[in-house]
């Protein structure tokens, strides 16, 4: 058996998301010979894109926080790739909330101009809002404390959390929803502060404050942006700097489980029987994912196993990809997305799907947000509807195989398409007849793409209890075993980011040197 200093891989990384290209480049610019490898057909996991009839859409972007020119991920990005990526701005307005009956409310940035947008709209609720106002900025930075100590030994780690645990027990312990209570009883306006939710993927009544105002402060504060040529970008231009120092990146490779030698492991058995070995594995799958996949029976650290596993998991998704042709712009499409409720309710989920119209969606029009995007003499564009929902109304279809869920599965992602495409039209009719093209993706495809967990989009789901996990550190009680990706930090880029920087920095602690401040 060859080892890891006669193959030569220093570290083998699981999973080619944001948080998996970021661990490989960043081992990568200091020399290590790292593997990459993803279990789908193409790299990148959610920042991957893909075409059909000549459209374009992103699987998991739709726009993203804290890579303004300012920004320290702006310039992490920028050192981890072989040639910059380019981000536009969305512009000052990034968000409108279309909630019951309600006239559209935009959204804009920074935290000044959203409260003013806030009392235009609720006059008579000025306090409320300032309080609102603070609440988020205060809450993000405890979200930030509590997240830190991830990468830190246990020991430093309680010792920030007992120095700061007024804060913690302020913002991170409490739900969106008790902190919203406390400041307003205004059923409306305390709509308009829950209402882009999905941006974290955890309802109002579940999730952490903390982490609702650390996402959404994160927008106030650098504001909105998309990378010029869509998700497909990232890998694009951080895979390079993998290979160019010799390492690898493989789609198509499931590994189906961890090699483990005397309590370490040591590297992994592909699903086609190849053993890899390294010095360092990291897992780039999500925690939950890791322990039940991935761990060998008998690998011990049950206690460690049953926490994680005790995190409950984030809610699935629809997805309606849309393909236009037109003057779009004309017909009502905008850069900034959409966030609708008919039933002025925010804190829903589709469970009753297709019986039904969803009782939430989000409208994104990705092809007026991307620099690069050229609609050519047909005037092509892509947009896409996500309506978030649970697992269980996919669930008897979930052991499968794609080809073979019968006619009833087909008739229900038809009725699927149609009423979410329904809805759309209501809201906007005049774009809804340039429509030429829909494909619609459910939860089971989140399950093949990334593996998660009951199709979770966010993997585990941003509880209280998630938030002040001890299960969710980057290094974990087995013996050259790495976390990363958005499971140790927060969902969403940056913080998958994050983690991927973390996961490397544990490996080699040089990582923090080298890093742009």
């Amino acid at each position: 058996m060859a080892t890891p200093e006669e193959k030569g891989w220093d570290a083998i990384i699981i999973g080619s998301g944001m948080g998996g290209m970021a661990a490989a480049a960043a081992l990568s610019k200091l020399g290590h010979k790292v593997l990459l490898l993803e279990q789908y057909q193409t790299l990148g996991g959610l920042t991957h894109s893909f075409s059909m009839e000549g459209f374009t859409w992103d699987a998991g972007i739709h726009y993203l926080n804290c890579v303004a020119p300012e920004d320290r991920e702006r310039h992490m990005l920028d050192w981890l790739s072989d040639t910059p990526i380019e981000f536009t701005s969305m512009g000052s307005i990034y968000d409108n909330l279309h909630i019951g009956d309600a006239a559209p409310l935009s959204l804009s940035r920074p935290y000044e101009a959203q409260e003013r947008d806030l009392k235009d709209r609720f006059p008579g609720e000025a306090r409320a809002i300032e309080a609102w106002i603070a609440a988020l900025k205060e809450g993000r930075q405890a979200s930030f404390t509590a997240t830190s100590t991830r990468a830190m030994p246990a020991i430093i780690g309680s010792a920030m959390k007992w120095w700061h645990s007024h804060a913690i027990d302020l913002w991170c312990k409490r739900t969106t929803q008790e902190v919203i209570d406390e400041i307003t009883d205004n059923p409306d306006l305390a709509a308009a502060f829950a209402a882009q939710w999905f941006d974290h993927g955890g309802r109002p009544s579940k999730a952490s404050f903390a982490m609702h105002a650390l996402i959404t402060g994160s927008y106030l504060e650098s504001g909105a942006w998309y990378p010029s040529g869509g998700g497909a970008s990232f890998a694009e231009h951080i895979l390079p700097t993998i290979t160019k120092a010799g390492g690898e990146a493989r789609a198509d490779t499931r590994v189906e489980t961890l090699v483990i030698d005397n309590g370490r492991a040591v590297g992994v058995r592909t699903a086609e029987g190849e053993e890899i070995r390294a010095k360092f594995v990291i897992s780039n799958i999500g925690a939950r994912e890791t322990v039940n996949s991935l761990l060998p029976e008998g690998s011990g650290h049950q206690d460690w196993i049953e926490e994680i596993n005790a995190l409950p998991h984030s809610v699935a998704h629809f997805s309606l990809f849309m393909g236009f042709e037109g003057d779009i712009e004309d017909a009502g499409a905008t850069r900034s997305n959409h966030w609708i409720y008919p039933g002025g309710k925010v804190d829903v989920v589709w469970t009753d799907a297709p019986d039904n119209r969803p009782p939430g969606m989000f409208v994104s029009f990705a092809s007026l947000k991307d620099s690069a995007h050229d609609p050519g003499p047909s005037r092509k564009y892509a947009g896409e509807i996500v309506a978030w929902t649970d697992w269980s109304v996919v669930e008897k279809w979930a052991r499968l195989e794609p080809g073979a869920r019968g006619e009833d599965y087909r008739e229900f992602k038809e009725k699927v398409e149609d009423i979410l495409f329904a809805q759309f039209e209501t809201y906007f009719p005049d774009l809804a007849k340039l429509v030429v093209f829909r494909n619609l993706s459910t939860p089971l495809s989140t399950k093949a793409i990334t593996g998660h967990y009951r199709g979770g989009f966010y993997g585990i789901d941003v509880t209280p209890k998630r938030v002040l996990s001890d299960a969710l550190q980057v290094k974990t009680p087995v013996p050259g075993l790495i976390l990363s990706g958005q499971d140790v930090l927060t969902p969403g880029i940056p913080g998958a980011l994050w983690g991927g920087i973390f996961a490397a920095a544990s490996i080699d602690p040089k990582v923090w040197r080298e890093l742009p401040k």
